[in-house]
């Protein structure tokens, strides 16, 4: 650590060494390192305390901060304000007259350069609420004429560039779990002031002895009430000894003491090169920054510093700023403060204005505030501060006091510490009017979140509250007490509703207040989103859920409001946007639409949209592109970014542009993980541009042709890998076979998929099942042959117990080849009808569970089949044969007149003069009860035998061919009608259709 140079001590505070030298060697028993922190914590508040420009410390939302600040700035009225914070946050200042505090100044950097990529995106925050320091310093020094503000802490890319991946001294990465707590998001935090031990065993030893719970209420209790009536100089000299104390006792702190010193002399660098260019007095500026920082030890340090630090340039990111609406339980998640403990503060500020009469300094037109009466507010410089002697309230307050008539001579700082921490504490008189009023509105706000409260519940809390504070050593219940005692009397066994007792007085005291950005300081974007949905005629820029109806049937002019909805909706939070009827599909417009918007709520949302582009449209195309170019881009997402181009944006370039993206992705793919969406994905868009499209575009044509070679390809790996569930390659089938027809007349050749099947040799039934249902589907596997196969599965023991991940093999084979419906609806009922009940029940189970969690969205179409086949009523049951198990019938021809098999050719001459035409048959019609010559009505089984033999296949016939005897005298080979009439009755009703 580096060590300023050597300057003589100040007469000021040797009493107060001293005292420190005998308590030193009292404790310790002589010199050692406990005697050189007590006395270099003197030194620090001596250095700081005599330096030409006057240090103001803080600490963040401390309203004894605020007070002092709002006090001292009507006071001395300084020409120049440094303050502590980001210096490239300085033009988003003056915007904070149009929101309601509080709120957050945030740097936001989406597309970084100069940092790993997995960072992105980089944002900072610093919150801002009206009871703190620098929100004084900056109304002030706004809205006084001839006063320059100027920011000096490091900037938001300096932020970054000296992050170790940890959050540094000030800036945590925290969330809370309230839905509140999480308005800063992911941001890092930069606060001033922040005023916490790094030495756990200081916190603890503090917390024990003061008989406080948590770090916020010790502050409360030990710096902020008796720093709340103290005058100008203890106060400084105060927060100085507190900052060189926690800097001190920070051990195992290296990497974060680095940064602290950096940014240090960053900001008396930035300060010394303002007072250079400027020529402006030290005298006439005010230093606001944190307490940690004020009692530095760098080179740097002052207007005379030695140090010669040099700042490192900025990198090639690119950063947007704009305000965001914040809260007080994210700035206590964000920088790990009691819950509640900024709800408290905010009260305690609102008291001390009301009880000191300080007239506080507020941004000119702030939303949320009070306008100004017209009475005049009482002069804060006529009466000195309480404690301050009527002598030193003439002399000027600062770093080095200046003789009056002379100007020159230094005066002196005078020893305020030494009394400060010698005097007893105060011992405040009990409210009882505040403290009844606080059990009164307790036990009222508990009764409405449905606790069962009384009135004995409030007299148990006013009792119980100042019992509490008589065993911590106060006087006076504190907020703090009277919130554990609440929770004591009031909370018993559970929660009865949303709230417990804890919040709800954290909501009494205060609320968890949440801010918000005014329309005229949203970025470019928001305010386009506003103005483009204000015919809906809400007020979309209060928080909560606002109901808004749309019919464009009537009013066509909402169809432009429902554009910029469905874009928010694919672009904020699910909560900002949600559509309760209508929907946006290919092809398909909703004339009626409702939507529920909760737009100022998710405010901030809306906001980070506006850091990337000026329009929804430009903000949603980045988006696609960067979804469609990215890294690990997969081809299901690329094609999901053409849907959504489609759906919202219109037009055919970025489409056309994607979609010749997705057939880069694919053909990089050596996987199949995303083939059940790229089929999804692709017959959506193949339905919506044959129905909406003259022609199909040259991207979707060649995506065809290159995944059917893909699929191909890659379908024999498929079938063996045992990463690839049956799913995935049941999907890589129905690409194949649904795209099939597209495919071969683009060029394809279906050798290809012929091959990439039989070269398919899978070990998993289900895989197994599905490689039968494909070779089905190409005709290698009949499903006579295909039925054979699966009773034999149901005919070996072995086999039963593994029967159910063939049928989810089956099941997903629906996909591809939908035709093989009534076979799996055959297998599983042959299944419930053979195995026996010792194998059946067990294997139940497992069935279920296999087709639920492999099959479920192909489960309807199976269930839709089985209704067809069988009976609609219970008492049919019993009667009903399967089709697949049906005895044919003994078919008793009628008694004809003529020749059998010859009517219908007869009835229907015509329908017989084109088929035997189409066969090539030249022969004429016989004379009406003439000689027949040759063979009746069997001259086509005879002359094209190989298509009867398929035909006997297809309806199983076994029978040989009859000799030629008996069909020469008038016998026709009829077996196969006669064992088949429904398919006789079906032909002939076939023909004798109009």
């Amino acid at each position: 650590m580096s060590t300023p140079s050597e300057q003589p001590a100040s007469p000021s505070f040797a009493a107060l060494r001293g005292q420190l030298h005998e308590a030193a060697a009292e404790f310790s028993g002589g010199q050692d390192a406990l005697e050189g922190i007590l006395l270099g914590l003197v030194d620090d508040v001596d250095r700081a305390v005599a330096e030409p420009l006057e240090i103001f410390p803080v600490c963040h939302h401390s309203p004894a901060s605020a007070l002092a600040m709002a006090r001292r700035l009507r006071e001395k009225q300084p020409k120049v304000v440094y303050l502590e914070l980001c210096e490239d946050m300085a033009p988003l200042l003056t915007e904070l007259r149009n929101c309601r505090l509080p709120v957050a100044v945030q740097a936001f950097a989406s597309d970084i350069d100069g940092f790993p990529p997995d960072w992105a995106p980089l944002s900072v925050v610093a919150p801002i609420t009206e009871a703190s320091a620098e929100y004084q310093a900056v109304a002030y020094a706004l809205d006084t004429p001839g006063v320059e503000l100027v920011l000096v802490d490091r900037s938001s890319d300096h932020v970054f560039q000296w992050d170790a991946r940890r959050p540094p001294d000030g800036e945590t990465h925290t969330a809370g779990t309230e839905p509140e707590a999480a308005l800063h998001g992911e941001a890092v935090g930069v606060e001033i002031g922040d005023l916490r031990p790094r030495f756990a065993e200081l916190e603890e030893h503090l917390l024990r002895h003061g008989k406080v719970r948590h770090w916020s209420e010790w502050w409360h209790q030990y710096v902020e009430v008796p720093l709340g009536d103290s005058d100008h100089d203890t106060y400084r000299q105060v927060m100085f000894l507190i900052g060189s104390l926690f800097r001190r006792l920070a051990p195992g702190q290296g990497e974060r003491v680095r940064v602290d010193e950096d940014r240090e002399r960053y900001m008396w660098t930035r300060m010394r090169e303002h007072l250079a260019a400027t020529g402006t007095d030290p005298a006439d500026c005010l230093y606001v920054c944190g307490a940690f920082h004020a009692a530095s030890r760098v080179d740097e340090f002052g207007v005379h510093g030695t140090g010669g630090f040099e700042i490192s340039p900025r990198t090639a990111t690119t950063w947007q700023y704009g305000l965001i609406p914040s809260s007080h339980a994210a700035i206590e998640a964000q920088f790990g403060l009691a819950s509640g403990s900024v709800s408290i503060a905010a009260t305690e500020w609102a008291k001390n204005l009301k009880r000191t009469r300080v007239k506080p300094y507020r941004l000119e037109g702030q939303a949320g505030t009070k306008k100004p009466g017209a009475r005049k507010a009482v002069a804060q410089t006529a009466t000195p501060p309480p404690g301050l002697a009527p002598d030193a309230a003439a002399v000027p307050s600062g770093g080095s006091a200046f003789d009056a008539a002379t100007g020159s001579v230094p005066v002196p700082a005078e020893d305020r510490l030494s009394g400060f921490l010698r005097q007893p504490p105060a011992l405040h008189t009990l409210d009882e009017a505040e403290l009844l009023g606080w059990s009164v509105d307790i036990v009222r706000a508990a009764r409405r979140s449905g606790y069962l409260a009384s009135t004995a519940d409030a007299i148990a809390v006013f009792e119980t509250s100042i019992l509490l504070a008589a065993m911590r050593d106060r006087a006076k219940p504190t907020p703090y007490d009277f919130q554990d005692a609440a929770v004591t009397c009031i909370e018993k066994d559970s929660v009865p509703g949303r709230r417990d007792v804890r919040r709800l007085v954290e909501i009494m005291m205060g609320g968890d207040r949440i801010g918000q950005v005014g329309y005229e300081a949203l970025p470019p974007l928001a305010r386009d989103v506003h103005d483009r949905l204000a015919p809906l005629e809400l007020n979309l820029q209060q928080r909560g859920v606002r109901r808004a109806l749309l019919d464009m049937a009537s009013r066509p002019e909402l169809r432009a409001c429902s554009d910029v909805l469905w874009m928010l909706r694919r672009l904020l939070p699910p909560g900002a946007a949600r559509t309760v009827m209508g929907e946006r599909r290919l092809g398909e417009r909703s004339i009626q639409e409702s939507w529920d918007l909760s737009l100022g709520t998710h405010q901030r949302a809306l906001i980070e949209l506006g850091y990337e582009g000026v329009s929804l449209e430009q903000v949603l195309e980045q988006r696609l592109r960067r979804i469609a170019y990215g890294p690990r881009a997969t081809t299901a997402e690329v094609l999901a970014a053409v849907e959504d181009a489609t759906l919202h944006l219109g037009g055919r370039r970025l489409a056309d542009e994607l979609g010749t993206r997705a057939l880069e992705v694919l053909a990089g793919e050596r996987t199949v993980d995303g083939a059940p969406e790229v089929l999804r994905r692709v017959r959506g868009l193949l339905a919506y541009y044959r129905t909406a499209e003259p022609v199909l575009p040259p991207w979707v044509e060649s995506f065809v042709r290159a995944g059917y070679a893909h699929y191909c390809t890659l379908l024999p790996t498929a079938f063996r890998d045992e990463d690839a569930t049956v799913g995935q390659v049941a999907a890589m089938l129905g690409f194949l076979f649904s795209m099939e027809s597209l495919a071969l007349s683009l060029g394809c050749d279906r050798t290809q998929l012929e091959l990439a099947v039989a070269q398919s040799h899978p070990k998993d039934p289900a895989k197994t099942a599905l490689l039968w249902a494909a070779q089905v589907q190409l005709g290698t596997l009949s499903r006579g042959e295909l039925r054979g196969r699966c009773d034999e599965l149901l005919a070996s023991p072995l086999v039963v117990p593994s029967y159910p991940r063939y049928l989810s093999g089956f099941v997903h084979a629906l996909e591809p080849v939908p035709g093989l419906a009534d076979v799996v609806v055959e297998a599983v009922s042959n299944a419930f009808g053979r195995l026996p009940d010792p194998v059946l029940l067990p294997w139940l189970p497992t069935l279920i569970t296999t087709l639920r969690s492999n099959a479920a969205e192909l489960a309807p179409l199976l269930i839709r089949e089985a209704g067809r086949i069988f009976p609609a009523r219970l008492a049919a049951l019993d009667a009903w044969i399967p089709p697949w198990r049906e005895v044919p019938s003994e078919h008793t021809a009628p008694a004809a007149s003529g020749p059998r098999g010859v009517a219908l050719p007869a009835l229907y001459p015509e329908t017989c003069d084109a088929v035997a035409e189409l066969l090539g048959c030249t022969d004429t019609w016989a004379a009406a009860g003439g000689p027949v010559t040759g063979p009746k009505g069997a001259v086509l089984l005879f002359t094209h035998r190989a298509t009867s033999d398929a035909l006997a296949d297809l309806l199983g016939s076994d029978d040989p061919w009859a000799s030629a005897g008996p069909v020469a005298s008038g016998v026709v080979p009829g077996s196969l009608t006669e064992r088949h009439p429904d398919t006789a009755h079906a032909v002939a009703a076939l023909l004798a259709a109009p």
